[in-house]
């Protein structure tokens, strides 16, 4: 990610991506939520904290920052490390739907 002010999370960092396939064909754009390694965010609301696995490819547990959902270039976005499983994509989409006022 590119580098910015603020609490904005820069920098190579691990992020899920919240876009259906059809979309990352067509759009220049990439909507992700990014990663902190930083435990102490989980102080924030509208985070989650994820333990690594072999399926989702992280190496140390890692607090999602879904308050933080943003558009990121598409040559942005390195590589594929791995997938979430259901029941915590399913927890990031409560989050994001209570952000929202869904």
């Amino acid at each position: 990610m590119p580098a910015v002010p603020g609490h904005t999370q820069a920098g190579e960092r691990p992020a899920i991506i919240m876009q259906d396939a059809s979309f990352n064909a067509i759009l220049p754009t990439t909507l992700i939520v990014p990663f902190t390694t930083t435990k102490a965010a989980t102080r924030f609301g509208g985070t989650l904290l994820i333990q690594p696995d072999l399926q989702n490819g992280l190496s140390v547990p890692s607090v999602a920052l879904v308050f933080q959902l943003s558009a990121l270039d598409k040559t942005h976005v390195l590589h594929r490390l791995g997938i979430l499983n259901t029941s915590i994509l399913d927890q990031v989409i409560a989050l994001l739907d209570k952000i929202m006022g869904r």
